[in-house]
């Protein structure tokens, strides 16, 4: 079928180029002098009526037939040349020559750049292709390997000297579970993604079957990231357990949509992702990921006409606060109990942030609370990991930004 409409689009166009020089060229070239020659000389009587009327004069009128004259002339000669067969020919021949000349180049030109053996790939094989791709993905190392250089963000030198306290410590006391999911923590905020992967993985390592599905996603992300984005062998293994645990854990369905999008299975990433966009809420972390890309998806799914639910801005949704009866109980509390309640709510902020992650908003109240209460150091910490986390979206980080400059860390 390739073939037959190659060869019927090659005999159009070179039939609709070589018409022109088929025959039809002298043909064409008798009717236009002849019509020219009717032309000037209905120019010539509207002259003479003209005069008549009184609309020219003779001098305007000698002018005019002078000029028409000419042109008859030439339309004469043209005329005589013709009959004569001094008209220069058309020549079909050339036109052949560089046709055939032209659909040689363009047949050399797709017969190196192309393949011209290459078969049909139907859509059963096409699935069965990316599903054998599902059965072997890349190995965690290979990917690591080559993925772009990371380049870490300043940290405070102080924030520095307590983690490499606390990595001594780990190392002193390897079976420390506590620990390590410390030190998991904090090498990721650094940037040392490979670091926080390896104490993610001793962790899960020493809780065995207690360990939590989210603690198994948040091996996979670690070693997505590592990756560049991409989901090895190792993070799919991740995945798996998470949902076997936790069928809903939102980030392993997730990472789940990616693997299948990023292995030329769009029919079952929009599937997963258009749950999750729709049942999560608007300030999820994996939403914004999830509505640029879920376009495309659609389209190469079989939903060209999908439209993402509508939200507010990103990122913009109003900030739940203390509710009545918490404002009520705080009034009867001592400054002391009122303190510690507030960092009980800041507290339970960071932990859901850490988990769920959430909205520029959010961060910048954890931002301005943390400096309120005076912990200035930790607030650095946060500004720095909200940064490096919203920096790519302008609107994002401005507000991070702000937060900052209202509780004087912005120039820190």
């Amino acid at each position: 079928m390739f073939w037959i409409i190659l060869a019927a689009m090659t005999l159009v166009v070179a039939g609709a180029i070589l018409r022109p020089f088929m025959g039809g060229g002298q043909a064409e070239a008798i009717p236009a002098a002849a019509y020219d020659l009717g032309v000037y000389r209905d120019q010539l009587r509207e002259v003479d009526r003209d005069v008549k009327r009184g609309v020219l004069t003779e001098a305007e009128a000698a002018r005019l037939r002078t000029e028409i004259g000419r042109k008859i002339l030439d339309a004469d000669r043209a005329l005589a040349r013709h009959s004569s067969g001094t008209e220069r020919p058309a020549r079909p021949w050339l036109a052949v020559a560089l046709l055939v000349l032209a659909v040689a180049a363009s047949a050399a030109v797709y017969l190196r750049n192309g393949n011209p053996a290459m078969p049909d790939v139907p859509l059963k094989e096409r699935i069965a292709a990316a599903d054998a791709r599902l059965a072997s993905l890349p190995a965690q190392a290979d990917l690591v390997a080559r993925a772009p250089a990371r380049e870490l963000p300043p940290a405070d030198p102080d924030y520095l000297q307590l983690i490499q306290k606390l990595r001594e410590a780990v190392t002193q006391q390897p079976d420390d579970q506590q620990g390590l999911e410390l030190l998991a923590e904090h090498e990721a905020r650094l940037g040392n993604v490979a670091a926080a992967a390896d104490a993610q993985a001793r962790l899960l390592a020493l809780r065995g079957e207690d360990a939590g599905a989210f603690e198994h996603v948040r091996l996979a992300l670690l070693w997505v990231d590592a990756a560049g984005g991409m989901v090895s062998a190792e993070a799919e293994a991740q995945i798996a357990t998470a949902l076997r645990l936790d069928p809903q854990q939102p980030q392993a369905r997730y990472l789940q949509g990616l693997m299948y999008a990023q292995n030329d299975r769009p029919d079952l990433a929009f599937d997963l992702w258009r749950e999750l966009l729709e049942n999560s809420r608007p300030d999820a972390p994996w939403n914004l990921t999830i509505r640029q890309m879920i376009p495309e998806l659609a389209w190469f799914a079989g939903h060209p006409g999908y439209r993402p639910p509508e939200t507010g801005a990103p990122g913009m949704p109003a900030l739940p606060g203390p509710d009545a009866e918490t404002m009520a109980a705080a009034g009867e509390m001592s400054a002391e109990e009122q303190q510690q309640m507030i960092r009980g709510m800041v507290g339970n902020l960071e932990a859901r942030l850490a988990t769920e992650g959430g909205t520029p908003e959010e961060w910048a109240r954890l931002i301005t609370s943390l400096v309120r209460i005076g912990d200035h150091a930790h607030a650095q910490e946060i500004l720095a990991e909200a940064r490096s986390r919203f920096g790519p979206t302008p609107d994002a980080a401005a507000v991070i930004e702000a937060a900052a400059t209202e509780v004087g860390l912005g120039a820190e």
